[in-house]
């Protein structure tokens, strides 16, 4: 178990905020660029517009 210090909490926190971010512009990226942005888009999901 690591020692519960402030520079410890900071980087974890950063650790975590960078991530949350990355993870955030990852599916930005892909509602916007992806070909298969139907599927990401929640307003596609209830209608039969699908074309497999």
């Amino acid at each position: 178990m690591p020692q519960m210090n402030p520079i410890w909490w900071l980087s974890l926190m950063l650790m975590f905020l960078t991530i949350l971010l990355l993870t955030n512009t990852m599916i930005f990226f892909l509602k916007t660029y992806s070909p298969f942005s139907k599927i990401f888009n929640k307003k596609n999901i209830s209608t039969n517009n699908w074309k497999w």
